[in-house]
């Protein structure tokens, strides 16, 4: 396939690049930042419906916007679940009431989301979801668990896949609701404590906790359908800028390399140039698919691809430094037990690659049964 940017795309490219350049910023906090995006027109380009506040952008300017985006090492976004997942997913089944009352607070970067899938039974298994809503007049009420809720503990709101029918089985009876996060006694947040001493990471409880009837997106028991659709949009341009920030970390490593000599032992420097050589087909297997070849495996492949590459660089990154990377200084005052370089940050966070998202088992079934056909596996087998 062909895919190159215009002269419009590249004039684009430079209002984007010079916009970045007077405003990234460091020490602004996040909260602050997404409202300076919103506040420019830049969250919803890739929306296909404009007017809540957002500019909308063709394909090749998002690719361009996510790229410059990394490059300008701009902030990490606090609401990207919004807008990537959410936003699109309102668009192609919200009603419009949900569209005008959800997407111009997004798009304004004053509400943040988190997403209620996993559960501590079920994680890439979304059908075996426990939660469970009830309905009681004009609201459900919504008692269970999820858990790995990123961003839960800044978020205002969180989609909730929960069950609704008692009667229905895996994916039947599920619901897609929308439930605000302010509800002191009815949802409780627990930061989870990461190898890396971070905590991204959420337990969120709901007990009691209100979801209006008029906020639950699609109808009824057809959440299975509006949950997928979503996890459909998880991964599009969002790649290559992902791909962007790999890059860079692998030209740390082979920076290391040469300043550590660790580039003369030939099995270290035929890996190095593995993994260059597979972040270049990533890309244009990215730009492939965003090429609209409908097929509907391609995000199950390129989740296995950069999940699997990601895990070897971490490994990588820490045998190039030798005995030097089990180190690190420990600072027991810190909020954290201990600080670690972004070498042991690569390879401790790598090491769940290939299991949040969807695990590399769940992404290898998807491709056998919806895109070669094969049969699934018998119910109850080990």
């Amino acid at each position: 396939m062909e895919f190159g940017f215009s002269e419009e795309d590249e004039a684009f490219r430079g209002e984007v690049r010079g916009w970045l350049a007077a405003h990234v910023d460091s020490t602004m906090r996040r909260r602050t930042w997404e409202r300076t995006l919103g506040k420019a027109g830049w969250i919803g380009l890739g929306w296909p419906e404009s007017g809540y506040g957002n500019r909308t952008a063709g394909l090749t300017q998002q690719v361009v916007w996510a790229e410059e985006y990394a490059l300008a090492k701009a902030p990490p976004r606090s609401g990207h679940i919004g807008e990537n997942l959410l936003g699109p997913t309102l668009v192609a089944h919200g009603t419009p009431e949900q569209k005008s009352r959800f997407l111009p607070p997004i798009a304004a970067g004053e509400e943040l989301w988190c997403q209620g899938y996993s559960e501590p039974g079920a994680g890439s298994d979304l059908a075996g979801v426990r939660t469970v809503a009830v309905r009681d007049g004009a609201d459900y009420r919504i008692s269970g668990q999820k858990i790995w809720t990123s961003l839960a503990h800044e978020a205002d709101w969180c989609f909730v896949l929960a069950r609704t029918d008692p009667d229905e089985r895996r994916h039947r009876g599920l619901s897609f609701l929308l439930v605000p996060m302010d509800q002191p006694g009815r949802i409780e947040v627990r930061p989870i404590r990461q190898l890396t001493g971070t905590s991204e990471f959420n337990e969120v409880f709901f007990d009691g906790a209100r979801a209006r009837v008029e906020h639950v997106v699609g109808e009824a028991g057809q959440g299975w359908r509006v949950a997928m659709s979503l996890l459909g949009f998880e991964r599009g341009v969002s790649t290559l800028a992902q791909q962007i920030g790999f890059a860079a970390e692998l030209a740390g490593i082979v920076a290391t390399a040469v300043e550590t000599g660790a580039v003369r032992d030939p099995v270290l420097r035929a890996r190095l140039v593995r993994q260059w050589a597979e972040l270049r087909a990533m890309r244009f297997n990215a730009l492939r698919t965003l090429g609209g070849t409908g097929d509907p495996g391609a995000p199950s492949v390129a989740k296995l691809l950069w999940a699997n590459w990601h895990q070897r660089l971490g490994e990588l990154a820490v045998e190039i430094r030798g005995a030097g990377a089990a180190a690190g200084p420990v600072d027991w005052s810190a909020s954290s037990p201990y600080e670690i370089d972004a070498a042991q940050h690569l390879f401790l966070f790598s090491r769940a690659d290939t299991i949040y998202g969807g695990s590399d088992q769940i992404q290898r079934t998807i491709i056998a049964e919806r895109v070669l056909g094969l049969p699934g596996e018998p119910k109850g087998a080990v």
